[in-house]
């Protein structure tokens, strides 16, 4: 019934965060012998976050405490509604308390830096030139979008010649497609067009013309990104990442000291376990720090990766405090 209710205010992607975070819920519960939520109370609770923090639930080390932060934020709101149609006591989400962060503890400090998503770029641009891997990573790294957004492109979106009338070049269209499995984060307020440069272009047409796979998705769109069965689930952008952005991917030594010939990261299924891999979240980071070090106006920034300032500045932004003291320097007609 919660899932159910949240499809009329949340995005996919929400519905199937909130639904992986209360797993861990349900496994406690059948541990513990829980069966009615009538009887829950907040000692039952207690015990939850304790054994959550201690990483049960998933077999592995204790969690972190922005993972346990989140994992209790998204219990607590299956209570507020559990409350509503008096499933549980009321009042009972009151009881389950969230953990005291430090200031910007709950911000994770990953990203893929712009040198390195350039060296990567470089990279693919000359072993696998418009291939799948090297159209992902650009595209992401060009627009700054969400993979959802970029999964969610068809060639209809496109622009390449740049014949669209208000532009002057090529670009592409980001659309809210809920109905067809391809919705935008912030549904019809993510909807807009984003210029790209030609050589972007250039390298969509060639992947076009060599790499994508004649097919359609199963609501008959054509979708840009391809697999041999249409078009790509979303964790497949996620995997791509976590490959490519390994040093020994490239023939890169190690920089983990760690034997390659031994190293489960080789592994594609594994490559999430290097230090060095990022996610795609991570280069969106990176597109961000990159557009304030060259002091483009926020407000172009958050209309263009379709975020609101204070996100962008919490979340996104990965300028050490020595630069933003620079940049700042460079501004003030007295220093």
């Amino acid at each position: 019934m919660y899932h159910d209710a949240m499809r009329d205010e949340h995005a996919d992607a929400t519905q199937r965060g909130e639904k992986h975070r209360l797993n861990a819920f349900l496994q406690f519960c059948d541990e513990h012998e829980i069966e009615n939520l009538n009887e829950l109370d907040g000692r039952d609770l207690f015990r939850y976050r304790t054994w959550r923090r201690e990483g049960q639930g998933d077999g592995r080390e204790p969690i972190k405490l922005v993972t346990l932060k989140g994992q209790l934020a998204t219990l607590r709101r299956f209570l507020r509604f559990a409350e509503n149609i008096d499933a549980v006591t009321h009042g009972l989400h009151e009881q389950l308390t969230l953990p005291t962060m430090s200031n910007g503890e709950d911000v994770s400090n990953s990203t893929l830096s712009p040198e390195r998503t350039i060296e990567i770029l470089d990279y693919l641009e000359g072993a696998e030139p418009a291939s799948n891997n090297h159209l992902v990573l650009l595209l992401l790294w060009e627009t700054g979008a969400r993979t959802g957004a970029v999964r969610g492109l068809d060639l209809e979106d496109l622009d390449l010649d740049g014949s669209h009338p208000r532009f002057s070049g090529p670009a592409i269209q980001f659309v809210h497609r809920p109905e067809t499995d391809t919705p935008l984060k912030n549904q019809n307020k993510g909807t807009r067009w984003n210029r790209i440069s030609e050589k972007a272009a250039r390298y969509i047409q060639d992947y076009i013309k060599y790499h994508r796979h004649d097919v359609t998705d199963e609501y008959g769109r054509e979708p840009l990104i391809t697999s041999s069965h249409g078009r790509p689930v979303g964790n497949t952008f996620r995997r791509i990442l976590y490959r490519i952005t390994r040093p020994c991917w490239r023939g890169e030594e190690c920089p983990h000291d760690r034997e390659i010939e031994d190293c489960e990261a080789t592994r594609i299924e594994k490559a999430s376990k290097c230090p060095s891999s990022r996610s795609p979240h991570d280069v969106r980071s990176g597109r961000v720090t990159y557009y304030r070090r060259e002091d483009v106006p926020r407000r172009v920034v958050k209309d263009r990766l379709n975020a609101s300032e204070d996100i962008l500045d919490r979340h996104y932004d990965r300028r050490s405090d020595r630069e933003q003291a620079e940049q700042r320097s460079d501004i003030l007609p007295d220093i």
